[in-house]
Parts: C-alpha cells; sequence; structure tokens
C-alpha cells in the first residue's frame, strides 16, 4: 500500500527521508507507462525546485508532489481544459485561488492532468490526448473515470499526493471511487474558484483526491482556509440513513456485496443505521426535464467557440453542451426556483441524521474497449459504442450528481477487498455539514482497515 502524505511527511520530520528524494521518486513514476496520458504537462524542475526550498522548512505539504487539474489556471501556463479549441489560448497571468493556496502550503506542483474534455462527463474518455487507464485494473484496460481522470491515476499510482480538480456531477468521486482512493467534494462555497475554467457555474466545486481521509482533511483544509472542528465520537454516536430510492438501482455484484458487507460492519461498531425512503430523489429526472444547469451554463460559455470551432470538440462533449441551447430563460430561472424548493425539503427529511450512505458509483470501472472514441471506419460499432458510453455516464453521475443539486457535501472511501476491483462507500448530508461528514469519514476509514 502506497504511503499517504501524513506518513511521509513524519518520515520527512524525522530525518528518514528528504522531500529532494521523494519528488525524484515521484517524478519517476510520473514518466513510467502507468502513468500513461495522465499529464498533458509536466513541471518538473519547477516541482524539484519547490522541493529543495520546502526541505529548509514545515510547511503543511511540505514540498511533496501534488497534481493540477488541467482547468486550473497555474501562472505561465495554458489551462486548457482538456481540449484543443483552447491551445492558443495566452497563458495565465496569475495562479487559480486553489492553486495559490497549495503553493503557499508548499506544494510541489509535479504537471497538469489530463480530463475529460471541458470536464462534460464522469467516464474519462479523451479522444484529443488519449486515455489514462485505471491504474486499479489488474486485468484488462478500464475507464478511469471522470472528468478528473489523470489526477486519480496521478494519486493512484504515487506520481502525486493530492490530485486538485473539481466535482460538478460527481468528477472527483467517480475516478475516486473506480480507483480505490479518497475524494472529498466539499459544500461549494467553501472553496473559490477564481482561476478556473466552468462547466456549471451552480454546481462546480473545487476539491481534491488523497490517498487517506486525513490527507483529505488537510488537503481541504488549505484549499478553504479554515480548520474542522474536530470529534472524537465513537461510530455509536452516529445515526446514519440508508435510502433505497434512485441510490441502490443497478448495482452490480461487486458493489452489491461491498455495501451490504460494510454496512453491516458498521452496525457491528455500534453505528445506527436507518432505511429512509427518502422520495425526493425520485424527482431530479423530471426536475430537469427542459435542461440541466450544465448544459445550459456551458453552452452560455461556449457558445462563440461553438461557432467557429465546433469540428474540434469531443462530438459525445459538444452534442452536451449544445443542449443547452434550446433552454428558456424561463426553464432557467424555474430550475432554479424548484431546485431551492427541493433543497429545502431533503435538507428537512435529513434532520437528524449524521449523514447517508450510498454506493459512489454502482458499478465497477467498466472496460475501455466498451467506451473508446468512435474511429469513424465501422458506424455500426462506433454507434454501439456511443450508446454504451452515454449508458455508463448516466450510471456513473447518478449517484454523486445527487449532492451536486442539494448543495451538499460528500466523501468517498474504498471499501472493498483486496481481491475485488475498487468500490466506493459515499457519506453525504447537506450544505455545510462537512466537519461532520469527515469525522464520520475517519471512523468508517479506521473500521474498514482493520
Amino acid at each position: 500500500m502506497l504511503a499517504d502524505l501524513h506518513t511521509t511527511r513524519q518520515r520527512l520530520l524525522a530525518g528518514q527521508t528528504s522531500a529532494s528524494t521523494d519528488i525524484e521518486r515521484a517524478i519517476t513514476i510520473a514518466q513510467s507507462p502507468r502513468c500513461q496520458h495522465a499529464f498533458l504537462q509536466t513541471s518538473f524542475d519547477q516541482a524539484r525546485a519547490a522541493a529543495v526550498a520546502a526541505d529548509a522548512g514545515r510547511q503543511p505539504l511540505a514540498g511533496l508532489a501534488v497534481s493540477i487539474k488541467d482547468l486550473f489556471d497555474v501562472t505561465g501556463q495554458t489551462s486548457r481544459a482538456g481540449s484543443v479549441v483552447l491551445a492558443d489560448a495566452p497563458p495565465a497571468r496569475q495562479d487559480a485561488a486553489a492553486v495559490a493556496r497549495l503553493r503557499a502550503a508548499g506544494a510541489a506542483f509535479i504537471g497538469r492532468t489530463n480530463m475529460t474534455e471541458f470536464a462534460f462527463s464522469g467516464v474519462g474518455v479523451n479522444p484529443h490526448y488519449g486515455t489514462p487507464a485505471n491504474a486499479a485494473a489488474i486485468d484488462v484496460p478500464r475507464i478511469p473515470g471522470g472528468s478528473s481522470s489523470g489526477a486519480a491515476v496521478s494519486v493512484a499510482t504515487g506520481a502525486a499526493f493530492i490530485g486538485l480538480g473539481s466535482d460538478t456531477g460527481g468528477s472527483i468521486r467517480i475516478p475516486a471511487a473506480l480507483q480505490g482512493l479518497v475524494g472529498f467534494k466539499n459544500t461549494a462555497r467553501l472553496v473559490p474558484l477564481d482561476g478556473t475554467i466552468p462547466l456549471s457555474s451552480t454546481l462546480d466545486t473545487a476539491c481534491a483526491m488523497t490517498r487517506s481521509v486525513r490527507d483529505a482533511i488537510l488537503a481541504h483544509e488549505i484549499l478553504a482556509a479554515r480548520r474542522i472542528t474536530r470529534s472524537a465520537a465513537p461510530l455509536s454516536a452516529y445515526r446514519l440513513a440508508v435510502t433505497p430510492t434512485l441510490m441502490l438501482d443497478d448495482m452490480d455484484a461487486t458493489v452489491a456485496r461491498a455495501f451490504e458487507r460494510t454496512l453491516q460492519a458498521l452496525r457491528a461498531a455500534g453505528a445506527r443505521i436507518e432505511e429512509m425512503a427518502l422520495p425526493e430523489l425520485g424527482e431530479l429526472a423530471g426536475m430537469q426535464a427542459s435542461g440541466s444547469f450544465a448544459a445550459a451554463e456551458s453552452y452560455s460559455w461556449h457558445r462563440r467557440l461553438l461557432q467557429d470551432k465546433a469540428d474540434q470538440y469531443d462530438p459525445r462533449v459538444a452534442s452536451r453542451i449544445q443542449r443547452g441551447a434550446t433552454m428558456s430563460a424561463a426553464d432557467y430561472i424555474e430550475l432554479q426556483q424548484t431546485r431551492r424548493d427541493w433543497i429545502a425539503r431533503v435538507e428537512q427529511a435529513l434532520q437528524g441524521f449524521d449523514a447517508v450512505l450510498s454506493p459512489t458509483v454502482p458499478v465497477v470501472a467498466p472496460p475501455m474497449a466498451e467506451v473508446a472514441p468512435g474511429e469513424g471506419k465501422n458506424a455500426a460499432l462506433d454507434a454501439a459504442r456511443d450508446a454504451a458510453f452515454f449508458r455508463i455516464n448516466g450510471l456513473l453521475l447518478r449517484n454523486p450528481s445527487v449532492v451536486n443539486m442539494l448543495d451538499g457535501c460528500a466523501i468517498t472511501l474504498p471499501c472493498h477487498t483486496a481481491d475485488e476491483l475498487p468500490v466506493g462507500l459515499m457519506l453525504w448530508h447537506g450544505a455545510m455539514r462537512d466537519d461532520g461528514v469527515l469525522n464520520l469519514a475517519l471512523q468508517i476509514e479506521n473500521l474498514l482497515q482493520k
């Protein structure tokens, strides 16, 4: 098992290693076949310089490797968001707010990571720059999950301790779940989005993937410039909900087995787990029948680029963005109002519970071959892959996107055994319940690792 940032930092403080030594290890991994297509641009020399500077101090990130998703501005670099459309955009004049906070905490930025073009998919496929393979797959090449695909691979392989990414409908939690990582989606308003290429201004969240919950807490405290309130309450102090509405539909055998096993372990440890219907989750499809926030808001940002460069977009991404063109202003305003009412009713239903437990996604990572981009040589095969892509994309986004619509917070942590493909357990609640979710996650992680 790869060491997390906390363990490595303790070794640094004890003089057992150095940041410079560790950054060379990370660079070697980043250059290995396991990270093929994970990085769109590397910054090894800058990372080495940051590590040297950190060896003289005691900053929180201690000059250790951090990766940056390609939609965050980094001074002097061009943010392309995994697209060729922005290849000629000018370099950023300053760091995005999230990047600046990580830099100030002593991060050594090892490179910019690959992603679904413009962050508009949970699968992680990128036809422009290649798709990084799931680092946890041991049988056939499998999808990495998206949209923060390269970020997940960088953390899962050991090339980075923290993968900075974004989560609009699950883009942190999906790849984290599919690759056996921890992914925390904080309440969106807690981390500024200045200096990022948007997908949905309503739903976008800047957050990160790590290899442990304690690292997730550290990353969040840096990104949100706040300290969480710690609690040592045992699992028996928590009242937890499980809702079969929507969240347990279409689970494959591996996910169903891992989820039920985890619930049994939590009950045995004293956690109070109750089933609740939460019928409000069944309203989501109807709420968005006239269009989604992501489609409408992304179309507003992309419409002029689409006029001139539509042929340069991933067709699967372009088709989703262009759906926003049909959404009227009245429909958009109504969706905002309907969402506010829906949030109020869901939060009322969750009163008295410390969190809801769900599978992060209902399936393990599918083989890459099922959803590979079409090559234009076989129309029937291309159509079948497109159909599989959109079906799988819908499955992957379904559970995580509930939390974004709720304006809530959620964390995924691994709950599979060594002989299973990765499965994520999602703990979630409404807005500003971040500290409670993180404290609970620490307790559950400790239980599952025994």
